[in-house]
């Protein structure tokens, strides 16, 4: 059925909801896609003179034509950079992932509440979070939050949350908020 050139379209109530649905996730999209590409094409902060960890090392040349940093991941990034990452993967982690995922705190499962002290727990969150972004878009399809759930929240938030983990040492009950930072092997402190 086509509809004449000029003529209203008419939408049953019914799908009114549907299709208001449907035009905001499709600006919530093209909003995260004009923040991913706004950060993808600023170049480096001119006020940070220091590469990073991601950058060249003393005597070394960057290569011709190279600019922008060469990892999107967060422990690759310095400076006021790094400190924006770290901003919105907070926003995520305390209002998405832990209202959704994070469960009861118990000694089988500590979590810390500095949890952006834990270098580790960082570079585990952040990486969960770009699986995220990507596996939610819906180019990634309708077993696109399935795959993140399986492949990558579930490993990760054993890692995260087991007794072991870089939260070993912090709270294990809520009665008692507690955060320690382990040493790393290697690093002489006992």
């Amino acid at each position: 059925m086509s509809i004449p050139a000029g003529e209203p379209v008419r939408v049953a109530d019914h799908d009114l909801n549907d299709l208001v649905s449907a035009v905001n996730r499709l600006m919530a999209e093209s909003q995260r896609h004009g923040e991913n590409i706004t950060r993808l094409t600023e170049g480096p902060d001119d006020e940070d003179d220091d590469p990073g960890p991601a950058g060249p090392a003393d005597g070394e040349s960057v290569p011709e034509g190279a600019e922008g940093p060469s990892s999107i991941f967060i422990l690759a990034m310095a400076g006021q950079a790094f400190e924006d990452e770290l901003t919105a993967l907070g926003a995520w982690v305390e209002r998405l992932l832990l209202p959704v995922y994070g469960r009861e705190i118990t000694t089988g499962r500590p979590w810390c509440f500095e949890w952006r002290e834990h270098p580790e727990a960082i570079a585990r969150l952040h990486a969960l979070w770009l699986a995220w972004q990507q596996l939610t878009d819906t180019e990634a399809g309708p077993v696109g939050p399935a795959t993140w759930h399986r492949d990558h929240l579930d490993p990760v938030w054993l890692q995260l949350r087991s007794p072991d983990g870089p939260f070993g040492a912090c709270t294990t009950s809520l009665a008692r908020p507690s955060h320690r930072l382990l040493s790393a092997p290697g690093s002489g402190e006992v």
